[in-house]
């Protein structure tokens, strides 16, 4: 096998405009399936050449021609559909949240070396090399001792009422849809877990789901970590690394894509000031990445113990979250 075979489980609009053309700019990868329970593959498949439609999920995961699968359903859906693409032996590339719990990962990732499949959670940004050459600069002790993380994403959302990201049954929220990205940041670049976290949030009147948030993350080498994430701001998407001699700034942390993969960091330190533009295509290396793990049965450098990890800080905010919104008598 020189290539993944791919299905999809579900026309989720991400996976039609961004996981697709991606794995269609892969070397390793092949799209051979799609999969909808609304009645809607057949159409994405011509849409988007290709050769197979199912009318469930599970009439996708018989399919013997299907190596792997990628999953961008609803979050609430990505534990039951992970767990039956494993039962039938396929691999799993799924979206964030990969669930709702850290105990529902860690039930996920036992099925999975169960049937000797491999998961991963589709933590793109990762991928984009700009974030290794932060690292590196980090390490070199140019910005001095690592003492502060801060990061944002936001975007204004519509307020579409069918959103799930609205639907707190469905696993909405702004801390789980883009909060998170924040959270793994701190927690990459940190290189070591919290031992204290705290944050609070505007919880919508009528959707119970945090709109806006901010958290601080304290780790036990004594580096702080700041995050804000909202749907009711203008998009934002950055972090800054700060050192005792200097600081980077990585202006388009999570979505370089929208600007033809170009990454960008400034470095600034008492000596002076410099950015450096790197280039990358996080959503085809995440994906190549995937599959080389599939074709060589080797685990993926973000595994499901580091999955397990980021859900369980997830977890402490929103308890912290939700403990203030009540004892406020909301």
């Amino acid at each position: 096998m020189s290539k993944v075979r791919f299905g999809i489980l579900s026309t989720a609009r991400i996976a039609r405009t961004t996981l697709i053309p991606a794995m269609e700019r892969a070397y390793n990868v092949e799209v051979v399936a799609i999969a909808s329970e609304s009645g809607k593959a057949e159409d994405a498949t011509k849409e988007l050449g290709i050769p197979k439609h199912y009318d469930s999920y599970t009439a996708l995961l018989k399919d013997p021609d299907i190596d792997a699968v990628y999953i961008p359903l609803p979050n609430q859906l990505h534990k039951k559909w992970a767990i039956e693409a494993a039962r039938y032996g396929k691999h799993v590339l799924c979206e964030k949240p990969a669930a709702l719990t850290s105990q529902d990962v860690e039930e996920i990732a036992a099925v999975f070396v169960e049937h000797n499949v491999i998961f991963m959670e589709a933590f793109m940004y990762q991928f984009h090399p700009q974030h290794n050459r932060v690292k590196e600069i980090v390490a070199s002790g140019e910005i001095g001792e690592l003492t502060l993380i801060r990061s944002t994403f936001s975007f204004p959302h519509d307020m579409n009422p069918n959103d799930i990201r609205l639907n707190r049954e469905l696993g909405g929220g702004v801390i789980y849809d883009v909060g998170c990205y924040c959270i793994h940041t701190s927690r990459m670049i940190a290189g070591e877990e919290p031992v204290a976290v705290t944050a609070a949030a505007r919880i919508h009147p009528t959707h119970d789901v945090d709109m806006t948030a901010a958290g601080v993350l304290t780790f036990e080498s004594g580096v702080m970590a700041a995050f804000d994430c909202s749907f009711e701001q203008l998009f934002k998407e950055k972090y800054e690394v700060v050192g005792t001699k200097g600081s980077i700034l990585v202006k388009r942390a999570y979505r370089p894509d929208k600007h033809g993969g170009n990454g960008v960091i400034e470095v600034e330190t008492e000596t002076g000031q410099r950015e450096e533009v790197i280039q990358g295509d996080q959503y085809k290396l995440q994906v190549e990445h995937f599959a080389d793990c599939v074709l060589t049965n080797s685990q993926p450098i973000y595994s499901e113990e580091e999955t397990i990890k980021n859900m369980r800080v997830i977890e402490q905010l929103l308890e912290d979250v939700r403990s203030k919104h009540e004892d406020s008598g909301n």
